[in-house]
């Protein structure tokens, strides 16, 4: 029976409903003979540690926190790869790790310190002892990776505090260095690689999933060290230093994340079953599917979902609004800077999109994909464009009906910085504009005596909770053979790949270019951080660099990894490690592209600019590093706030 059948059991003996966090009930409900004497009682407290694993998966957000029903606040709204309408600017995650993350630590160590006073008194095999040993280390290394990377250095607990036997001075413990920490994890992800086995379901913990953990980790440590500039020291605890690590240690760091990675070579694999060189349709199948394929070779690791015991809403939240069902819907928006990171349509010499000809007239375009007709299909499969298909239907976004006349061209509405509203502007007169959805549009009578709304069913319009609020809508993840009735909330069920091969090579390509960067020999880095990224440019349909010495600077792979992993949840961290959210988010309002409709030749033109809602990010640096909240350092008085709080 796999494993998340338990936690599917779980969740029904616990009674959590649509609208209730996981909150599996405590180990001391059951006694130490039910749970431990028999596989099946293992098997519930290990399902237990997986269900409560710190994922930052669909029902995660900055608002709830983990394993929440309503998504709020997403991560992509906070990174600038997406919009959302009711994220108005920088936010910090609001719901403290700190307390979940060392109730499950807590869990982890009695499992750890009971589970060997059964080996013989229940007849359990050496194999099975070390897969359940190797999997609770595995997951310490998680939790204390999911608290090292809000927090810093966290008090480092490794076995269980027991009160009253041992006095409470002694169990509150001050804050680790931020490197300790780390160090920790990567002790506790080589004993889990050396005690797992080999190949398990992808929900299953192995050494390789392991491996990929580490990667990921060190690969984090190694950012830290290089790039971070903030330091905190602790001076009751012998000046530790709970922020910031030494950058002599970046080097150390990488080597461990370069060679973790390497040892899933040959073991996994990029999904490649539909893929066809020079077919852009097949190649665009290809990673819609991947998130869906049973049996990928990439998956690594993934978190279950199975209807109706386990379930998200992740398409109700996220399609577009014309297939809305139930009073959600477009809570994610890409943004014009994201879509332009990507191949395959026309740009200016800066990198922007360009949609004016050589006179500063809008091109105008015969319908509404001409303009990404030659875009890489990775971004199509990322994104929704205005005009594509999804689920049988043309989707409809567009901003407006231009109604004035084209004479020698068009002319740009509006300054590309001017946030106000089209209908509040001197252009009014010469567009058909709506402030709501299909009830509330303007309704047109074209020329031919066909009808149009002045804005599409999916938007761009402002009214409204719903709209595509950036002239695009989010494609990625969204199961496309859901019937349009059952976009519901907490119907969804696709897995979450929280690890997948991709982001392995991308761990392995940056990890062996920052060691080229520091000088570091005994491997040809630069060729093999190529190799990488040159696997996954192919997969994706972007234009190949062609020769490892094309791969020239640091941010080559950098982009190439938010395009990847884009609304995947990673960019959050990636952007913190990096230590450049402070910098892309000063003063920044995102881009937006609007499309308009023109009455009198019936064709389309593209007008970009800034968020016309005026939203202005500006990440401060105190906030790498997450506050402590009052509640836990008053528990402990050893405990120091992080700087800026």
């Amino acid at each position: 029976m796999k494993l998340y059948k338990y936690i599917l059991f779980l969740v029904f003996l616990c009674g959590v409903t649509a609208c209730t966090d996981l909150d599996i009930a405590p180990i001391n409900v059951v006694t130490d003979e039910e749970i431990f004497s028999s596989e099946s009682g293992i098997n519930s407290y290990r399902a237990r540690l997986y269900s409560q694993m710190p994922i930052e998966d669909f029902k995660y957000s900055f608002e709830r926190g983990f394993n929440h029903f309503w998504l709020v606040d997403p991560l992509p709204a906070n990174t600038g790869e997406s919009l959302h309408h009711d994220t108005n600017g920088v936010r910090e995650d609001k719901e403290s790790y700190w307390e979940p993350g060392y109730k499950l630590l807590r869990d982890i160590h009695y499992f750890l310190e009971t589970l060997p006073e059964w080996k013989d008194r229940a007849n359990y095999t050496d194999t099975q002892i070390n897969t359940w040993t190797g999997e609770a280390y595995c997951i310490r290394a998680i939790t204390y990776m999911a608290l090292v990377k809000r927090f810093g250095g966290v008090p480092l607990v490794l076995e269980m505090l027991n009160y009253p036997e041992t006095p409470i001075e002694e169990l509150q413990l001050p804050r680790a260095s931020e490197a300790a920490v780390y160090d920790q994890i990567s002790e506790d992800l080589d004993k889990a690689f050396e005690l797992l086995p080999e190949s398990s379901h992808s929900s299953i913990l192995n050494k390789y999933v392991a491996a990929g953990f580490k990667s990921r980790a060190m690969l984090y440590a190694g950012s830290i060290a290089k790039y971070n500039d903030i330091e905190w020291l602790d001076p009751n605890n012998g000046n530790t230093r709970v922020c910031g690590i030494p950058a002599d240690k970046a080097a150390g760091y990488f080597k461990q994340a370069y060679e973790a990675a390497k040892l899933l070579e040959g073991r996994y694999s990029l999904y490649l079953k539909d893929w066809k060189a020079g077919d852009k349709e097949a190649q665009y199948n290809n990673f819609v599917n991947l998130f869906f394929a049973d049996d990928s070779p990439e998956n690594v690791f993934i978190r279950e979902y199975s209807y109706p015991d386990i379930v998200h809403g992740y398409d109700a939240y996220a399609i577009a609004r014309q297939f809305m069902v139930a009073g959600y819907t477009s809570f994610f928006n890409p943004t014009l800077d994201f879509v332009e990171m990507f191949d395959g349509f026309p740009k200016t010499a800066e990198g922007y999109i360009d949609v004016y000809d050589g006179s500063g007239y809008y091109k105008m375009f015969d319908n509404q994909m001409q303009l990404f007709a030659d875009a890489e299909p990775r971004l199509r499969a990322t994104v929704i464009f205005p005009g594509d298909e999804f689920k049988g239907e043309e989707v409809e976004i567009w901003r407006g009906i231009y109604k004035g006349n084209v004479g020698s061209g068009i002319t740009r509405l509006l300054p590309a910085d001017n946030k106000q509203f089209y209908e509040e502007t001197s252009v009014a007169d010469l567009l058909y504009t709506s402030a709501g959805p299909d009830d509330q549009q303007t309704v047109v009578t074209l020329p031919d005596g066909t009808q149009m709304n002045a804005a599409g069913r999916s938007g761009s319009f402002y009214d409204n909770r719903a709209p595509a609020l950036s002239g695009f809508t989010i494609r990625k993840l969204l199961n496309p053979d859901m019937p349009a009735g059952q976009v519901l909330e907490n119907r969804s069920d696709q897995n979450w790949i929280e690890l997948r091969y991709a982001e392995v090579l991308l761990n392995r390509a940056e990890a062996a270019y920052e060691l080229y960067l520091l000088g570091e020999t005994g491997a040809d880095y630069v060729t093999d951080a190529y190799n990488c990224i040159e696997q996954i440019r192919e997969r994706a349909g972007a234009d190949l660099l062609g020769s490892a010495g094309a791969l020239n600077d640091i941010e080559i792979i950098r982009k190439e990894r938010r395009k990847e992993l884009g609304f995947e949840n990673k960019t959050w961290g990636d952007l913190r490690r990096w230590r450049v959210q402070h910098e892309e988010q000063r003063n920044r309002t995102y881009r937006v592209l609007r499309s308009f409709y023109v009455m009198e030749n019936g064709k389309w033109f593209f007008d970009e600019r800034l968020d016309e809602r005026g939203t202005v990010y500006d990440y401060n640096t105190n906030m790498y590093y997450r506050k402590i909240e009052s509640g836990d350092l008053n528990k402990n008085p050893k405990l120091i706030q992080n700087p800026g709080y």
